[in-house]
């Protein structure tokens, strides 16, 4: 990776799901920027970006003074940090270094249905930061992505071994979202003056329940996978057992009783908006993905 001092375009959770998909966006758009991770070792993961201007930093979200150094001379700022206990914290301290450093414009990477008064961990604490970063008097864009289609690889082994992969959502539908979508409209927002002030609601193109998800899955993969519904306890169970925290696993738990009361079944516009391009569906997902699925 070149060394830049012109980037003025910093990039947080560099090496996540969105993070990485961001970083390709930008690169592909000649757009230097400079990519922040926990450890140098993780940049390993952003190695086949080779754009002259891209610079790997390391930062840390606990450590203001590592923040404060990172931030200077930053006009835009992608928000986004691993959905922890630290989380509301990790990110009010970014926020709050991000303004003493004179950043111009925070692009949020949120959630969908984002609300102080959520009786979901996730959605109240985004609903927070939000707040904070209106009253901070920066430029915002809030992006609010619907369930991850990518949230699915969560259950790659059962899907290879078992046939089978499990929630505890019944027939509800939901308009998951492709991560590369988030990432365009994030690419988007800080290239564009446009995007400041927006909040976009981030869905697929289609309401699909977890049963119709299935068969799509088993028409790309040519053999039957089956969605089974369990219950929020037994879900809490599996989700510690493949390794999650008590705190995310509960929030996930909060997460499909929120999707299950049908609350995230409605198809927006969001994508579309800030992209100009059509949301990518969950057929392009699994097609996509089909030989991560397979033995």
């Amino acid at each position: 990776m070149s060394q830049s001092k012109s980037a003025s375009i910093l990039i947080t959770g560099a090496t996540g799901n969105v993070g990485k998909e961001l970083v390709k966006y930008l690169a592909t758009k000649e757009v230097p920027f400079r990519a922040m991770v926990r450890s140098m070792d993780r940049s390993k993961d952003l190695e086949s970006i080779t754009l002259p201007g891209v610079e790997i930093i390391k930062g840390d979200f606990n450590d203001p003074e590592s923040l404060e150094n990172e931030i200077k001379g930053i006009e835009k700022a992608f928000l986004l940090t691993n959905s922890s206990e630290l989380a509301e914290q990790q990110q009010t301290a970014f926020v709050m270094a991000a303004a003493r450093a004179g950043v111009k414009h925070i692009v949020k990477l949120s959630q969908w249905a984002a609300d102080v008064n959520s009786p979901v961990r996730f959605l109240r604490y985004h609903a927070v930061i939000e707040n904070l970063i209106k009253e901070s008097g920066m430029a915002y864009t809030f992006l609010r992505p619907n369930l991850f289609m990518q949230g699915l690889l969560g259950f790659r082994e059962t899907i290879i071994r078992q046939n089978q992969f499990f929630g505890a959502i019944g027939d509800s539908r939901i308009s998951m979202v492709h991560t590369s979508d988030i990432a365009a409209a994030a690419g988007e927002a800080l290239t564009s003056s446009a995007h400041e002030g927006k909040v976009y609601d981030l869905t697929g193109p289609e309401s699909l329940t977890h049963y119709e998800m299935a068969e799509k899955l088993s028409a790309a993969l040519g053999r039957q996978i089956e969605f089974v519904d369990i219950t929020p306890n037994d879900l809490k169970q599996t989700l510690l057992y493949v390794g999650f925290t008590e705190w995310q696993a509960e929030g996930l738990v909060e997460d499909y009783a929120h999707y299950k009361l049908g609350e995230a079944a409605e198809v927006k516009s969001g994508v579309r908006e800030a992209t100009g391009k059509q949301a990518r569906s969950f057929d392009f997902f699994v097609n996509e993905y089909a030989s991560q699925f397979s033995v």
